[in-house]
């Protein structure tokens, strides 16, 4: 009998085109937010001042540690979404996505509220001049307005990329940055706003898109709505089973994600010890590594919601099938990410710098972001794998036991081996993390039928 997609809108065979071709827009989608970044830092850089683009890097570097704290909104939305889907249960469906999505506008609204000491004390810490000071809390106080709709937003991408549409969430992502960047051309640019007229934007551009997201979605779900109970089955949304479940999902993941911070903090602060160059050179090798990642992170989409409709159906077979193919493709692109990176890095490196030391650090350093690249691919698609059964205890587990592993490691071969024991170290913290995860895995596997 042929397994068939997510999204219910059609009986496909489940087959490598399948999944590319539910992958690459979800590639886009992904590619397309470092670009507004981009277009960020170009108008502040020809319309703004010194205080203005050291305002927005800090400002965005801490509007993006709290968003990706909270990231298991989306996270954890998919795989409850694509379980309750697989299982038929249409009810669930609705629910799985209102307490995330209630959940993320409490919690926007709570940034929103707790707005004055978060600002007060993070450029404190930072350190940062007066004139960086003063600018950057105008930016945080203009974009913290958007904060309930970015957040709520997680909730809805989640339940997009559950069911399978990621066609939808490539449009929403491209409304959400093409909007974004339009708005900042034009408060920042023409209307001489500075860092406040580029937090301004980005708060409009977050509730317009939330709420032309949340209407997609409304429709979506109404279409699909032929159980007997209420299109808002509040008794479901309230219980308290699935209430535990999700907040224990939800700081699994949390704990999971600030474990990956604090490895890539740990990265960059021993980077920053040997010395100016290694620190920027090390930096730009990242960027390397994170263009690599929107390849591998769309595979690794595909594989949470086939996964999740699998675990709900209690189909080992759909399992095993949606694991093999998305791998496949996945092991493939990342093979053909690493030759690039190793043949062709060079000419990359050289597009990104013009500064000679910097640029004579990141080429000897290049072999090791292939390997990454080439080896993370592992962890990659064991998070889908596990995002789609919601096996967030377990991501948890091996998100500590790979920090622990590669923050002394990293110490010890820093003192050796300088910036080549650091990277090997973070080849290590990639590797460690998938290799924590297998021993669940194939108890996950076992568990279905």
């Amino acid at each position: 009998m042929p397994v068939t997609d997510v999204s219910g809108a059609a009986a496909a065979p489940l087959t490598r085109a399948a999944i590319a071709r539910k992958a690459w827009p979800i590639i886009l989608a992904n590619a397309s937010v470092p670009l507004l970044g981009l277009v960020d830092t170009a108008v502040i850089g020809h319309y703004g001042g010194t205080a203005d683009l050291g305002a927005l890097a800090l400002g965005a570097l801490l509007f993006n540690f709290v968003y990706w704290s909270f990231g298991f909104l989306r996270m954890a939305t998919t795989g409850f979404v694509a379980q309750a889907a697989g299982a038929g249960d249409e009810a669930e469906v609705r629910a799985a996505l209102l307490r995330p999505l209630l959940l993320g506008a409490g919690l926007g609204l709570a940034i929103w509220l707790l707005q004055w000491p978060l600002v007060a004390g993070y450029f404190a810490l930072m350190d940062a001049s007066a004139g960086v000071a003063a600018t950057g809390a105008d930016y945080f106080a203009a974009r913290v307005w958007g904060a309930p709709a970015a957040l709520a937003l997680y909730a809805l991408c989640g339940a997009l990329v559950g069911l399978g549409r990621s066609r939808t969430l490539l449009v929403v992502q491209l409304l959400l940055n093409g909007l974004n960047a339009a708005l900042d051309v034009y408060l920042a640019g023409v209307l001489d706003l500075g860092a406040r007229g580029i937090g301004l934007g980005t708060a409009i551009a977050e509730w317009t898109t939330c709420l032309v997201a949340a209407a997609v979605v409304w429709r979506m779900l109404r279409a699909r709505h032929r159980d007997d109970e209420p299109f808002l089955p509040w008794p479901r949304i309230g219980d308290r089973a699935h209430l535990r479940r999700t907040l224990a999902a939800n700081g699994d993941i949390m704990i999971r994600t600030l474990c990956l911070l604090g490895g890539f903090g740990w990265f960059a602060r021993q980077g920053a010890a040997i010395g100016d160059a290694t620190l920027a050179a090390n930096h730009l090798l990242l960027q390397l590594v994170s263009f690599s990642a929107f390849f591998l992170d769309g595979f690794a989409y595909v594989a949470e919601a086939q996964v999740g409709h699998a675990v709900g159906a209690r189909d080992r077979q759909r399992f095993r099938l949606a694991v093999r193919l998305s791998s496949e493709l996945a092991v493939g692109t990342a093979a053909v990410l690493a030759a690039t990176l190793w043949l062709g890095g060079d000419v990359l490196v050289r597009i990104l710098t013009a500064l000679p030391e910097v640029s004579a650090v990141a080429l000897a350093h290049l072999p090791w972001v292939a390997l990454y690249v080439l080896l993370s691919v592992a962890a990659f698609q064991l998070d889908g794998i596990f995002i789609g059964a919601t096996g967030t205890r377990q991501m948890r587990n091996a998100g500590l036991a790979s920090l622990a592993v590669f923050l002394p490691v990293a110490w010890l071969a820093v003192g050796t081996w300088g910036n080549h024991g650091l990277w090997a170290a973070f080849v290590l913290f990639v590797v460690a993390r998938a290799l924590a995860l297998l021993p669940y895995y194939r108890r996950l596997e076992t568990g279905l039928g």
